[in-house]
């Protein structure tokens, strides 16, 4: 059974706290895992929420500030380690490669796995596969930071009441799908759009149109909150969101779960991100993300 979901390893911004580990994000889409944006102790919470290195076969890092990277140097020792035996694929900004580099080789070990190379350095499909593309879109942050994005392709939905009325029933609907015509009975006849599913994953930045564009008619949405609104000057000063921006860019974006997380550590009552999320109109379902959390990509519309 096919399984989409995020598990979130880690919520803190910058530092970590008695309850918040450094970021770290692993999307389940079917058979495949993701990770983003691996923060330092990323490999034990990976071990406390059940996820194992064979489990990951991208790794997606938007930025290289510490709170988003330094965990990759155990997680790329750990791939090896257990000798994980499909391909694993590593997004990065390119600018950044002296800095995958450092942690890639931070320390001796024995490579085992050859994870190959993909950085990101302009706006695009980074790789297209049968069940998603995956997208990347440039963010604004003082160093250069980039948002990821999966898009699920379209397919069919059957319509039964239609198969019925046109008296298509067993086998036939398998051979009116597989060759789009049966007698006088077209597949438009008795089928519709199902929409492909669209998550994002938007972390350090300001404003800009690559939030927009990241968010727009996401079935889940996460995205950093690090301030809340009365600190938006330092959230534009430092590259970075308040709960409010992000609730409005998911408000305007159409998104239909809102998931909010890196938080700085000057506050100690999360419900307040989620207070403010509400006072600017955003009315589809919100999480405040905590460590070790796990959150269902929405049901088909």
């Amino acid at each position: 059974m096919s399984v989409r979901e995020l598990v979130v390893l880690g919520t803190a911004s910058q530092v970590p706290t008695r309850h918040r580990n450094h970021n770290g994000y692993l999307l389940r889409w079917d058979g495949e895992g993701i990770l983003f944006d691996p923060g330092e102790g990323t490999q034990r919470q990976m071990l406390r929420a059940g996820v194992a290195a064979h489990d990951l076969n991208r790794i997606c890092v938007t930025h290289f500030h510490g709170d988003h990277s330094l965990g990759l140097a155990g997680v790329v020792q750990r791939i090896n380690l257990d000798k994980v035996p499909h391909p694993v694929t590593a997004h990065f900004p390119r600018s950044g490669q002296r800095f995958f580099d450092r942690l890639r080789y931070a320390t001796a070990y024995r490579e085992t796995v050859g994870v190959t190379e993909a950085p990101v350095d302009a706006d695009g499909d980074l790789a297209v596969t049968a069940g998603y593309t995956l997208q990347a879109r440039k963010l604004s942050h003082p160093v250069e930071s980039y948002g990821y994005r999966l898009v699920e392709p379209d397919g069919l939905r059957m319509l039964p009441d239609r198969l019925a009325a046109l008296g298509v029933r067993g086998p036939d609907v398998g051979r009116l799908q597989r060759e789009g015509v049966l007698g006088d009975v077209t597949l438009d006849q008795v089928s519709e759009v199902r929409r492909g599913q669209r998550f994002a994953f938007v972390m350090d930045t300001r404003l800009c149109d690559g939030v927009h564009a990241l968010a727009e008619d996401c079935d889940l949405l996460v995205i950093e909150s690090t301030f809340l609104d009365e600190d938006a000057g330092l959230a534009a000063e430092h590259g970075h969101l308040t709960a409010g921006q992000a609730a409005a860019v998911a408000r305007d974006a159409g998104v239909r779960h809102l998931v909010l997380t890196h938080f700085s550590q000057r506050y100690p009552d999360p419900e307040e991100f989620e207070r403010q999320a509400r006072d600017v109109g955003y009315a589809g379902e919100l999480t405040v993300a905590y460590d070790l959390l796990r959150v269902p990509v929405p049901k088909r519309r």
